[in-house]
């Protein structure tokens, strides 16, 4: 058996670090395969991870790992905390750090805290986030939010950022696109779309020949009854949404609509943008497809209605209907439904609130900090006033002072030369 790594400590987020909910684990063959099985820090015993009793801080946990008892430490999910992991199998070269094109997508929609798995071949996500309804695997992919552990190695991947990160539109949608169920809806299958390698791709609503000039697009768009979010978006603003990709998902499902899933015309209007940066035209995929390219087909796979100039009287009257920003696949047929939808809004309004009393929360600790600091400028203007006043009151001592000695200098020799004088 070989000890743990040791790591730094404050390479894991203080979300996982300051929970009591650690456990170690020894890897033993079950069935012909190796297994990781949780056991109690300190003692050695099998642990549970519905069994809080047999769980323990962060620390100590690490300190029986370091002793050579375990292979490893694990954080155990629990019904208690927002932490949901996402466990990305068998989709890593160890020797080449090749990733395949299912993980390397889930990792950058999710942005967050992500390590590479004890085996070397696989990844770990640690989200904060409410897992959907329904299955939980699929393939390679299995999410968690309670009653299981993940091994936590602290091999942080390089890019990815050191905490745990809320995603709730982001898990949603990768929920609905590997691993929910993806038997194909008749109903919502009435075109295909190609993409721009020819391959063909389906649709939940055909392509729409919509035929407008870039001018009088945006002119309808700004004019339709959410034409105060597609002009936020326009100039740039990514206020209310939890990362710049969501808010150009976002305008690139407003651009969807209107351009009747145009993917030129989309690129073109979005660079024309205040959203627009480098990363548009940068590769991120193996496919050698450009993060922008990849943006305007998940946006145009998640618009389940585009615009028709020919069967709407007035601008006014569109309103596309697409998915939240993050979503890159087309909602099943069950969240169309009104308590679905109810739900969805609710859960969406719960989660901008959070971050609303988030973003309060850290501008009155910066106010306070303000005032704090304007007190202490306060105080040192009183001070240095203070020792400006002293020094102006000593040079004026010392000025005194040389003048009553001069003073005396010319008496002792005035009369040094009477007397001298009378002596002669």
């Amino acid at each position: 058996m070989s000890s743990t790594p040791s790591f730094d400590r404050t390479v894991l987020p203080a979300d996982l670090r300051d929970r009591d909910q650690w456990v170690c684990w020894k890897e033993e063959p079950r069935d012909g395969k190796p297994t990781k099985i949780p056991v109690t820090p300190g003692s050695g015993a099998f642990a549970s991870s519905t069994d809080p009793e047999t769980w323990a801080s962060f620390e100590t946990a690490l300190e029986y790992a370091d002793t050579g008892n375990a292979d490893g430490i694990g954080f155990v999910f629990t019904d208690d905390d927002p932490i949901v992991g996402v466990d990305l199998d068998d989709c890593r070269d160890p020797a080449s750090d090749d990733v395949d094109d299912t993980a390397q997508d889930v990792i950058e929609r999710l942005d967050s805290y992500t390590e590479i798995s004890p085996s070397g071949t696989g990844f770990h996500v640690l989200i904060k986030g409410e897992l959907p309804d329904g299955r939980n695997r699929r393939g390679s992919i299995e999410l968690y939010d309670t009653a299981r552990f993940f091994t936590v190695t602290g091999a942080r991947l390089e890019d990815t950022p050191a905490r745990v990160a809320r995603r709730q539109d982001a898990l949603v949608a990768i929920h609905r696109e590997y691993v929910q169920d993806s038997d194909p809806d008749p109903e919502h299958e009435s075109g295909n779309r190609r993409t721009r390698n020819g391959t063909e791709t389906t649709g939940s609503v055909a392509h729409t020949d919509v035929d407008l000039e870039d001018e009088d697009l945006l002119e309808r768009a700004r004019n339709a009854s959410n034409g105060e979010k597609f002009e936020r978006l326009w100039r740039g603003s990514t206020a209310g949404y939890e990362s710049q990709s969501e808010a150009d998902m976002a305008l690139c499902c407003l651009l969807a609509f209107w351009t009747g899933g145009d993917q030129q015309q989309i690129d073109r209007l979005f660079r024309q943008s205040g959203l627009l940066r480098d990363k548009w035209d940068e590769v991120h995929y193996a496919d050698g497809s450009t993060y922008g390219e990849k943006t305007v087909e998940r946006a145009i796979a998640s618009t389940s209605e585009f615009y028709d100039p020919d069967t709407r009287e007035t601008a006014t009257e569109s309103t596309p209907r697409t998915s939240e920003p993050s979503t890159t696949a087309s909602r099943d047929k069950s969240e169309r439904t009104p308590n679905r939808n109810r739900a969805y809004l609710v859960e969406k309004n719960r989660l901008l609130t959070d971050r609303v009393d988030e973003l309060e929360a850290t501008l009155e600790q910066k106010t306070e900090r303000i005032e704090q600091l304007e007190a202490t400028i306060e105080d040192l203007k009183t001070e240095l006033a203070e020792r400006n006043r002293e020094i102006k009151q000593t040079r004026e001592e010392q000025v005194d002072t040389a003048s009553d000695c001069d003073t005396a200098s010319e008496t002792a020799s005035l009369w040094g030369r009477l007397f001298g004088e009378s002596s002669e």
